[in-house]
């Protein structure tokens, strides 16, 4: 045997010894499961308890062969905010190193599909309801697409994915499984990856790759757009912006086939099989040569014809799901019995195979340790067991900041070749919260080496014995393994390990019709049937602001909102849903259109406005007219302002006005330490108070008996008019929650005060604050809470709040404070200018850090039990102490004086109460819906521009007396392009100009004795002469009452029919204007 062409085999038939690289995790034997486990495991457990027999020979004779079998695209989230990635994608683009692509985001689900030997997978399951909805939407597709030749094609189409060890990955959209925010017209799927699992790491086609295996094998495409210059992806941004509060599918897909320079229509009309109801778009940033790979493709492979769109497919989905009475098991078995098919003839991963039966099927858990363990065969298995041993020791060490599971399964469909020597399972990489990617992603940029962790994540795994005793690895298969490795690093690419972030560069784009119906109807239910009907409004508020939401924009959900939530608690007598004729509110989300749909469509019938607001509802859709709806209402031009784009930092303090006639709430999401309670004491005693006649109330946490937030609320109800200072640490979204609710009920804002720290990646605060804490705690003297220099645990109480922030970054920590309360104020607490932190502070930190684990609460406090570990924390707080006085003089030294940043959040609060606050820097950007371009010039210029003019006519000087010009150009501009009149392509056009001035030349005074105008010339910027798409660029001066600034464009007809005058200018004036939007 060639051991360059089959190292995998070569080393399965040497026997060497590893290493054990247990990294401190206990391997669970059979004997030491639950009785439930091996009562779970049957005659699986049975195999695994024979093959480990004698478990100390057993490990060092255990050999472990690991393949991915499906796997999607890492997910990702940019480290810079929205508004960052879209500049350095447009930098990127227009420097010419990459291609921006833009897809449709279709509402599903992940399905995965690897052949019938490979397996069919959800995005974190398999063997289920999911699974088998897909297997036979995707059957159906391919006899739609190949008619008689369906089970021909089906099996080439098999044996294609097992040669080359492919799995497909589609968006599964079909009404079954759930609503998103349109139920489908019909149930499809649509490919969007083809990965390439080979005996490495996976490696995912290019977006002309999948489309050339698609046409190739007829299967379902997205719609793709390419912008490879940078004014279409300019272009493409501001289209977004355009559409961002209206967007559905047929305008936003005809916008950008006007901007894209490549389009590629998807196999599947998103309105055809979709709706209008669009969730969104994703952009990425590809490769430079995408544009030429697309064209090639589309030159070689033509959208292919679907032979059996006539044919008799059987029956549909819905009408086979269509009985009541069918549970979960009878839905399967009659999907996958209508599946007239050969596309995936093995049902065993449902209904199980030969000893094994489907309630036996998932595995001891201690297959994972055993699975760690084991000697790898090969690089791929040694690289799988690196990444899963980090997962877990990162699980161990904050399992409630990295909740992942690891699930392990027997294969049934290597059921035959089991044996107590050789057992096959499939391991499910469950991860439940985005915050493990953003972890995991950390990890990788420390070890370059690590391997992705992706998203419908599925590994097939073989434990196996050697078949002699151990012997040591010969020297050849030392090299062997060696130039294994060497070769598969050196041949990585440079996106290993995010090495290259600009390759990962990514922004979803969501449309509101899409967010209003997932997000506030559905995601919305379980708050609405709580007893306060404030919570409801809380919710969707901070949502909207959350988003950026124009207030217009916000102003009409709201009353929309308030009347969903009428209409579904009055149709179900106000009572929580789960004692409706529903079982749980879970279960309604799931179909909630059944009741959302006919209110929409109901709402969507009283007023042209309320359809223009809702997009589509039932057999409703306004795609085209809604602009001229709104037209109608309001003129084209009044009542708009320019856009600003906010620049991405940190939030400081809120654009939100807190009105005299409410109370306020001050609390503290801090640590113990943060000087809170010295804060509050100083307000207290300032002449005055805040500077208005609201009284002001303390209450102090460590003072107060009994639930401390239910006695603020008590308090508030019995005066709402003060303010109130919250006088304990906030550390928890639960508290943030009561907090909403309190204000909802009373009449209040809440504006947080957190110390200004910069955090860590995963921790919104830095050690040295915490050390600056710990070291404020251990001084305390007579403290009330017995958190003070006698408490012989203090230094794990912080530990214990400092880790109930874990997985949380800086700047999501505020961003979420401020989405929240829309408010927020930072105390001072480190000098800029300090010096590092010493090395001995940082290691007794991060030795408790490592010590810590959550134990039984008592009376509030975490501590720890009294055995050895109790010892060592013991150990740890003398040192702690030791350590922290003898750096006495460093840890006051880098402190921001107290007076200084009380005078500090004095002064913010002091304009928080005023409303004399200006908007934030935010992480997110705040955007109106963007109607039309224009070109913004000074209301100065044009005054003095007028009244030259005025000084040489004498007939204008007449006819200006009396006018009052200031009064009219409070926004003045020349329109370039209009929404309604011109379309979303033509106002997008001009985002590549945005913020550029621009020379502008006036050569006549045109009016009447209703309006008055100028008429302009637009100059150049960078080369390109400005072209507005209106027939008479001009600056709109004068009108008179009732009269709307668009009358001004018929002026040139009016003077053509003697009923204006036009005075020329000569020579004419020049004035630079700067290209915006509105």
């Amino acid at each position: 045997m060639d051991p360059r062409q089959h190292p995998a085999k070569f080393l399965r038939n040497k026997v060497f010894p590893c290493e054990l690289q247990s990294a401190n995790i206990r391997m669970r034997t059979p004997s030491s499961s639950s009785e439930g486990a091996a009562e779970q495991g049957g005659a699986g457990d049975k195999l695994l308890q024979s093959f480990m027999g004698d478990q100390d020979l057993a490990v060092g004779n255990m050999f472990v062969e690991a393949r991915i079998r499906a796997a999607f695209y890492p997910k990702f989230e940019n480290d810079k905010s929205d508004q960052e990635t879209r500049t350095r994608m447009i930098e990127m683009v227009s420097r010419g190193l990459a291609t921006m692509e833009v897809t449709l985001k279709h509402s599903g689900s992940l399905f995965m599909y690897a052949g019938p030997h490979g397996g069919a997978y959800a995005k974190n399951s398999y063997g289920n309801l999911y699974t088998a909805v897909g297997v036979f939407i995707l059957g159906r597709m391919f006899r739609e697409a190949w008619g008689k030749e369906a089970p021909k094609m089906q099996a080439e189409f098999n044996a294609y994915l097992e040669k080359n060890r492919l799995n497909i990955s589609m968006e599964l959209v079909t009404a079954v499984l759930g609503d998103h925010g349109q139920r489908p017209k019909d149930d499809y799927v649509v490919v969007t990856a083809v990965t390439e699992l080979g005996h490495g790491k996976p490696k995912f086609y290019s977006t002309p790759e999948v489309i050339a295996f698609c046409r190739k094998w007829r299967l379902p495409t997205n719609h793709v757009w390419l912008f490879s210059t940078r004014k279409s992806a300019t272009s493409f941004f501001a289209a977004y912006d355009a559409l961002c509060e209206e967007g559905t599918a047929t305008p936003v897909c005809k916008a950008l086939d006007e901007i894209a320079d490549i389009s590629v229509p998807g196999s599947k009309d998103h309105v055809i099989v979709q709706g209008e109801m669009l969730e969104g778009l994703v952009a990425r940033i590809v490769s430079r040569e995408s544009s030429v790979q697309m064209e090639e493709v589309l030159r070689n492979f033509s959208q292919p014809p679907l032979d059996g769109v006539n044919c008799d497919l059987g029956p549909n989905l819905r009408e086979i799901c269509a009985s009541n009475s069918l549970d979960g098991k009878q839905k399967i078995k009659a999907i996958l019995e209508n599946l007239r098919s050969s596309l995936y003839p093995d049902h065993s991963d449902w209904f199980g195979n030969s000893g094994l039966d489907a309630q036996s099927r998932k595995a001891d858990e201690s297959v994972v340790a055993y699975f760690l363990q084991a000697h790898p065969t090969d690089y791929a298995t040694k690289k799988l067991q690196e990444m899963i041993r980090l997962m877990k020791q990162m699980k161990e060490m904050k399992p409630s900041s990295f909740p992942a599971a690891f699930k392990c399964y027997w294969n049934y469909q290597k059921v035959d070749s089991l044996s107590n020597d050789n057992l096959y399972y499939k391991m499910v990489i469950h991860v439940h919260s985005d915050s493990v990617f953003t972890r995991y992603q950390q990890e990788m940029k420390k070890n370059q080496g690590l391997w992705p962790l992706y998203r419908g994540f599925f590994i097939d795994v073989n434990l196996f014995k050697a078949n002699n005793k151990i012997t040591e690895l010969s020297e050849d298969s030392n090299i062997l393994l060696n130039s294994i490795e060497g070769s598969l690093d050196s041949s990585s690419s440079v996106k290993d390990g995010l090495a290259d972030e600009d390759s990962n560069l990514m922004v979803k784009l969501k449309f509101l019709p899409y967010k209003i119906r997932t997000f506030l109807i559905r995601n919305g239910l379980s708050t609405i049937f709580k007893t306060d009907r404030s919570a409801y409004i809380n919710y969707y508020v901070r949502q909207m602001k959350s988003w950026g939401t124009s207030k217009s924009k916000l102003k009409e959900l709201c009353k929309l909102l308030n009347e969903w939530a009428a209409y579904i608690r009055g149709k179900y007598g106000n009572k929580p849903l789960s004692s409706s004729i529903y079982l749980n509110v879970e279960n309604f989300k799931r179909k909630y259109l059944g009741e959302a749909e006919p209110f929409l469509e109901q709402y969507a019938k009283r007023s042209p406005a309320n359809l223009a607001l809702i997009r589509a509802a039932g057999n409703m859709v306004q795609t085209e007219n809604f602009l001229a709806i709104l037209d109608a209402e309001r003129d084209e031009e009044d009542g708009f302002q320019p856009e600003h784009v906010v620049a991405p930092s940190s939030p400081t303090v809120s654009l939100d006005v807190v009105s005299k006639i409410e109370g306020l709430i001050v609390f503290f999401p801090g640590i113990p330490g943060c000087a809170k309670s010295a804060l509050c004491n100083e307000i207290l005693k300032m002449p005055g108070g805040l500077g208005d006649n609201r009284p002001i109330h303390s209450l102090e946490g460590d003072l107060t008996k009994g639930k401390y937030w239910q006695k603020v609320a008590t308090e508030r109800i019995n005066k709402p008019f003060r303010i109130t200072l919250a006088d304990k640490n906030a550390p928890n979204e639960d508290v943030w929650q009561q907090i909403e609710d309190m204000c909802g009920t009373t009449n209040a804002a809440a504006v947080p005060i957190i110390p200004d720290s910069e955090g860590t990646d995963t921790n919104p605060f830095s050690l040295e604050a915490l050390a600056v804490f710990m070291f404020r705690v251990l001084k305390r003297v007579n403290h009330p809470g017995n958190l003070g220099e006698n408490s012989l645990n203090a230094g794990n109480v912080l530990i214990m709040f400092y880790k109930l922030y874990d997985g949380k970054s800086r700047r999501e920590f505020e961003s979420e404070l401020y989405e929240r309360f829309g408010s927020l104020i930072k105390m001072p607490l480190l000098k800029p200018d300090r010096a590092p932190l010493p090395g001995d502070v940082k290691s007794i930190l991060d030795k408790g850090l490592s010590l810590f684990r959550p134990q039984r609460r008592k009376r509030g406090r975490e501590e720890p039990s009294n055995d050895s570990y109790a010892k060592e924390w013991e150990k740890w707080e003398k040192r702690l102490r030791k350590i922290l006085f003898r750096n006495d003089d460093y840890l006051k030294s880098i402190q921001v004086p107290f007076e200084v940043a009380v005078k500090e959040v004095v002064e913010q609060l002091k304009a928080v109460v005023k409303g004399d606050i200006k908007t934030p820097d935010t992480a997110k950007r705040r955007f109106g819906n963007i109607f039309f371009a224009a070109v913004t010039l000074s209301q100065a210029d044009i005054l003095g521009l007028v009244r030259k003019v005025a000084e040489k006519d004498t007939a204008v000087k007449k006819f200006l007396n009396g006018i009052k010009l200031e009064d009219n150009l409070n926004k003045v501009h020349i329109t370039l392009a209009h929404k309604s009149a011109h379309g979303v392509a033509a106002v997008a056009s001009y985002a590549v100009y945005k913020n550029q001035e621009v020379p502008v030349s006036f050569n006549a005074f045109f009016y009447t004795d209703k309006m008055a105008a100028l008429e302009a010339q637009l100059g150049m910027v960078n080369g390109e002469t400005i072209v507005s798409r209106n027939d008479w660029p001009h600056v709109t001066v004068w009108t008179a009452a009732g009269v709307g600034p668009k009358k001004a464009n018929t002026l040139p007809q009016l003077v053509s029919e003697e009923k204006a005058k036009r005075v020329a200018i000569d020579p004419p004036i020049t004035i630079t204007g700067v290209v915006d939007f509105y």
